[in-house]
């Protein structure tokens, strides 16, 4: 799964990525979290013969997709992830990835090593080279009882190649730049038709970087959050006893 990421990249550099036209300045973004606006890049409407408006747009959803046919929304889960392999049969998400594919602009995520029970090491995990990564995502548009609408937006994960598993066994999926307009192009290509794209990024594409708990506060949205950290191993716990009473006793013989 994929429960929060960063977007720490200028506006230019992310409109540049994604192919979309110019966006709003906006600031760092270091621990991005579920229910919060998140960049979403779609396919825009055709445009007249010899237009030179871009062929993506690009907008905020809420992070957490609802379906339209939701009557209440009170007690639906938060669906801000999608199986991938499942996601072109399954009544949440199939409307939206045959009509409203897109990309998700991104500097890494974050992953925790399970530890029983509990959240164990954080992960800072990133472009190896740097950069900028798109994740497969989801978009839907909720029509709320009073009237006004509402755009949500959920990413799409897959099985973890081999240099996460260690990790978590799930990832989101990575969408390379030479398949964002075939991804994109929800009249032409039917999810049949990409689910080779819905696959694990190369072992060698991302390194995981050990960061500290305080990414595990949402309150925690500074460059900290990001600086390395190892906890350290927890210490042995001394074995018990098996002496007896007479193998303390002093003898003679």
């Amino acid at each position: 799964m994929c429960g929060r990421f960063a977007l720490t990249a200028t506006a230019d550099q992310t409109a540049a990525f994604l192919g979309v036209g110019e966006l709003q300045d906006f600031p760092a973004r270091y621990n991005i979290a579920p229910t919060q606006p998140i960049l979403m890049a779609l396919a825009a409407p055709p445009r007249p013969p010899g237009s030179n408006l871009p062929d993506r747009e690009a907008l905020l959803v809420r992070w957490g997709l609802i379906p339209a046919w939701v009557k209440e929304t009170r007690g639906f889960p938060l669906l801000f992830n999608a199986r991938s392999e499942e996601a072109a049969g399954k009544a949440s998400f199939r409307t939206a990835m045959r009509h409203r594919r897109a990309l998700v602009p991104a500097s890494g995520f974050y992953e925790w090593q399970q530890s029983g029970a509990a959240k164990g090491q954080a992960y800072w995990i990133r472009p190896r080279h740097g950069g900028l990564v798109a994740f497969a995502a989801l978009m839907e548009t909720y029509a709320e009882p009073g009237g006004s609408e509402m755009d949500t937006g959920a990413l799409l994960t897959t099985a973890a190649n081999p240099a996460i598993a260690h990790i978590h066994h799930r990832m989101p999926v990575v969408i390379e730049e030479k398949d964002f307009g075939r991804w994109l192009d929800c009249r032409r290509q039917e999810p049949r038709d990409v689910a080779d794209l819905l696959k694990p990024a190369q072992p060698d594409f991302f390194e995981a970087i050990p960061v500290s708990s305080l990414v595990n506060k949402v309150a925690n949205t500074g460059p900290e959050v990001q600086e390395r950290f190892e906890a350290p191993p927890e210490p042995k716990q001394k074995a018990p006893s098996t002496t007896t009473p007479e193998d303390t006793q002093m003898s003679l013989f």
